[in-house]
């Protein structure tokens, strides 16, 4: 029996409201910062990850991890066929099959996983899942093509989201 991803969030949300004031003051912006999976956390930072789940890199993430977020055996194996990702287009389409073109539960899942964002490639809508992008900031980075580096792609995602955080964007570049 799998866990309906309908129950997740206010799950969360319930465990997160049952932390003491200073339990979720040590957590600054931890809830918005996803994390790839596979890179290193800090031990001051594994508290915040048991409160705040990590958005999982579709192209890296286990069927176990997968699963960790709610998703049945049968999506979490869906999601790592189809792998590669190479943009959120391709996520939606193949996914979509599975779910009866629900554009709630696609929604849900997009909240849980990410493509990773190649900064020579991705398209508007790829690019539009790094923290602060919408359609103009996407359009600025793709203008800005091609980027040397994935530092010069940061600089430049600075530039189009000024509010915006580079270590938070980094953990969605990937190749």
């Amino acid at each position: 029996m799998t866990f309906p991803m309908r129950y997740l969030l206010p799950l969360l949300l319930t465990l997160a409201a049952c932390q003491s004031e200073t339990d979720v003051a040590d957590l600054g912006d931890a809830e918005s910062t996803p994390r790839a999976i596979g890179t290193e956390v800090e031990p001051d930072d594994a508290d915040a990850l048991a409160v705040a789940p990590a958005k999982l890199n579709l192209n890296t993430a286990t069927e176990d991890e997968f699963k960790a977020l709610g998703v049945g055996d049968r999506m979490a194996h869906e999601f790592e066929e189809y792998r590669p990702y190479r943009s959120v287009r391709e996520f939606r389409q193949e996914i979509g099959k599975y779910i009866d073109d629900d554009p709630a539960q696609l929604a849900e899942y997009e909240r849980m996983v990410f493509v990773p964002v190649d900064p020579n490639e991705a398209d508007a809508e790829t690019l539009q899942q790094l923290p602060g992008v919408d359609a103009a900031a996407a359009q600025a980075l793709a203008d800005g093509r091609p980027y040397a580096s994935d530092q010069a792609f940061l600089d430049a995602y600075l530039v189009a989201v000024p509010t915006g955080d580079a270590d938070d964007a980094r953990v969605y570049l990937g190749r």
